[in-house]
């Protein structure tokens, strides 16, 4: 019997992770002023092995979505995207003006001070999902992310 138990933990160590770690640095939300229903989420991921951040949820908002913003014909516009690729070990920023989650039809506004729970959902390559529990905190509405993050 223990025979058989080794080889199980072993064969399950040499199969590798299933689910590509991710690291989640530097969250936050952007505060919103009364009657606003959206807002943006923002932060820094960096993944072990390929992933790809699929989708997000969190329960003050009533949508949320992975959108990008994009440059067509001198106008910037935002759009929905199925995904964010995150390659191994590169460090991949979801920020205004790129990348980012947006939070819509809010249940109550955001406030400085306020913590926004995310759920963000990644993808290995394999296909496996993994769910990661962020807790952002909300900074004011003119702040574009941290002056001191080297870009």
């Amino acid at each position: 019997m223990k025979k058989i138990l080794v080889v199980s933990l072993v064969s399950a160590v040499l199969a590798g992770p299933a689910i590509a770690q991710v690291q989640v640095e530097d969250a936050w939300v952007r505060a919103t002023v009364a009657q606003q229903k959206v807002t943006g989420a923002f932060m820094r991921l960096t993944a072990a092995q390929d992933a790809r951040l699929v989708s997000a949820d969190s329960p003050v908002a009533g949508k949320v979505e992975i959108h990008e913003m994009v440059m067509e014909k001198d106008v910037m516009k935002m759009r929905p995207v199925a995904a964010v690729e995150l390659p191994a070990g590169r460090a991949v920023e979801l920020k205004p003006g790129g990348h980012h989650v947006m939070l819509f039809d809010l249940k109550q506004p955001v406030r400085v001070g306020d913590t926004v729970p995310l759920t963000l959902v990644v993808e290995s390559r394999s296909g496996k999902r993994e769910s990661i529990e962020v807790a952002a905190p909300v900074r004011p509405l003119n702040q574009a992310g941290r002056a001191d993050h080297g870009h």
